[in-house]
């Protein structure tokens, strides 16, 4: 199937190979581009055939393509309030052939502002600071990657009312923002699972992967780390590089 690309506005887009190819992502040049975040949520979602996920902010579709790849027959909406990038993930839809529904909405306006029925899981990579004053400000192509306008409860209320009872919810965000995602997803959640990613094996865990269960009561599980870089001269450790390439998961 031919996909003719879109073109942003003002910029162009390149295309990139993810799942060792079994995914062809189109997305800007310059600003923000997804990576290994979007690769770890993607393998954490966990997704069953049948089911139906929605990721908010989807940006490009770099997680839901993947999603797709990894578990056929699953039926996938995002939702992305930057009409740019809405554009270019339906664009990747088409061009993976993804059961992917691309809505142009504000994680802030609430999940009730979609007028959707609530889906059997819900994941996030949310902007990872919501303070201006917290970093040197980002280029403008990557403002709304980088900075939650309305804080990371915006995003977590719009989680929790996006999945039915016994839903679960799957984040990867950073490792020090750990109690807030606690506190704010705890609100109606529970059953915590927690798997640190660290960039090297002595050195601490910069992101976490968590998935919560609405309505859940079972106790908190810290998982086995994923260790993401040796100090051998070799890009990945082997566990990362086989979730690179789609060779496995990352179960909770």
């Amino acid at each position: 199937m031919t996909v003719a690309p879109f073109v942003p506005q003002g910029g162009d887009i390149v295309e990139n190979a993810l799942l060792g190819g079994r995914v062809r992502l189109r997305q800007p040049a310059r600003g923000y581009r997804a990576g290994m975040d979007a690769a770890l949520l993607a393998a954490a979602a966990g997704a069953e055939p049948g089911e139906r996920v929605i990721e908010a902010g989807c940006g490009a579709g770099a997680v839901l393509m993947q999603m797709a790849a990894r578990a056929p027959g699953v039926r996938l909406t995002g939702i992305e309030r930057d009409p740019t990038m809405a554009a270019l993930a339906r664009d990747n839809a088409a061009l993976n052939g993804a059961d992917a529904t691309i809505l142009e909405g504000d994680v802030a306006a609430g999940f009730r502002a979609l007028d959707l029925e609530p889906f059997d899981r819900a994941v996030s990579n949310p902007p990872f600071f919501d303070d201006p004053g917290a970093l040197r400000a980002p280029a403008p192509g990557k403002h709304g990657a980088w900075m939650a306008d309305d804080g990371l409860a915006a995003w977590t209320r719009f989680l929790l009312k996006a999945v039915r009872e016994g839903g679960r919810i799957v984040v990867i965000h950073r490792a020090d923002r750990l109690a807030d995602l606690f506190a704010l997803l705890g609100e109606t959640a529970g059953s915590f699972a927690v798997r640190p990613v660290h960039p090297h094996a002595d050195e601490p865990a910069k992101r976490v992967l968590v998935q919560a269960i609405k309505t859940g009561k079972a106790p908190l599980r810290l998982l086995p780390p994923l260790v993401l870089h040796n100090r051998d001269g070799a890009k990945h450790t082997a566990e990362a590089e086989a979730i690179l390439r789609g060779e496995t998961g990352l179960g909770w």
